[in-house]
């Protein structure tokens, strides 16, 4: 009996001194964990990983893109499952107990998928050198010396940033659908004078910072012309060039080389910029009819003709049909 109860103290003594050394064990590992956790990322700098949407914007419309691609060329998708496929002989299941060894790649048979074949270069000819999304075609900053052949869908063509320096009649041939043609800030010298006139839905002809010396003729459906910064005299303005244009309501041809103001203006005419020319005097029916002092021209609210040797206030009465005065010296 005093034997039985020795060792039944002996084995409470060992099962408090364990339970006692596991504890700090336990705790020691809950300690360590952490710190292993934070040595792997201390080294990563995640002060760049805080992505916002402002600037997407800019960078790309997002409200068109199911218009604007087509989905119907991409590949099925393919469903992966958690069953391995039935071997094609029941007789003859696999060896699970062995270790696989590498797949032997087969060589591609007949009955495979067909690759999609590559568009030609002739189809879309820009297309190879310009970024093509829809029908829009964008040739920015793409180092080329003349128009592209474009797509005949083409509706939006920017070709900013470029050495083009001439236009030739046969650059949009065809292009019924074109409705806004960008130029800026290339070296343009030259347009063929129907290089832009049988295109019959062109609205917006953008032609800042070149060096054109004249103004081709236009066509009827334009809306805004922008030849800012080149080097046009009235000498290179066909005689009443925009009486015709029942459409246009932007005309900005400021720091050019024009001696008066390129007489008579359409009614549908919003803004006129003649600023930084050599413009000396006025007639007192450029904007309004001298016989007619009931005509009020309500459209007419923005003429500037700042930066001019013309003293306004020379010419009171013609201005009667505009609702605000034209800016510039008085």
């Amino acid at each position: 009996g005093c034997r039985m109860r020795t060792l039944a103290w002996l084995g409470i003594a060992s099962l408090c001194l364990g339970t006692a050394w596991a504890v700090p064990a336990k705790e020691r590992r809950k300690a360590e964990k952490p710190k292993a956790h934070v040595a792997l990322y201390e080294n990563l700098d995640l002060d760049n990983y805080d992505l916002t949407l402002d600037n997407y914007g800019e960078i790309l419309d997002l409200s068109n893109y199911e218009e604007l691609y087509d989905y119907g060329d991409l590949a099925p998708k393919i469903e992966v499952g958690t069953l391995a496929p039935r071997p094609k002989d029941p007789a003859a299941p696999p060896d699970l107990g062995t270790t696989a060894g590498t797949p032997k790649l087969q060589p591609l048979g007949t009955a495979g998928p067909v690759p999609p074949a590559p568009v030609p270069a002739h189809a879309l000819p820009s297309c190879q050198l310009c970024l093509c999304i829809g029908t829009s075609v964008y040739c920015d900053d793409a180092n080329l010396e003349h128009i592209p052949l474009l797509p005949p869908e083409t509706t939006y063509l920017y070709a900013r940033f470029n050495r083009i320096g001439t236009i030739r009649a046969s650059d949009f041939t065809g292009l019924k659908k074109l409705k806004r043609i960008d130029l800026s800030s290339n070296s343009i010298s030259r347009a063929d004078a129907d290089a832009f006139r049988l295109l019959p839905s062109l609205q917006e002809l953008i032609l800042p910072e070149n060096r054109l010396t004249a103004l081709p003729e236009l066509p009827r459906s334009i809306v805004r012309l922008d030849a800012r910064l080149n080097s046009i005299p009235s000498t290179g303005l066909r005689p009443e060039a925009f009486r015709d244009l029942k459409q246009l309501q932007f005309l900005h041809l400021s720091d050019n080389q024009l001696d008066y103001i390129p007489a008579p203006l359409p009614e549908s005419l919003r803004s006129l910029h003649l600023q930084n020319n050599n413009i000396q005097t006025m007639h007192e029916d450029t904007f309004c009819d001298s016989q007619d002092h009931s005509q009020v021209r309500r459209a007419l609210e923005d003429i500037r003709l700042d930066g001019n040797p013309i003293n306004l206030s020379l010419f009171p009465n013609a201005y009667f049909c505009l609702p605000r005065l034209p800016t510039g010296r008085f």
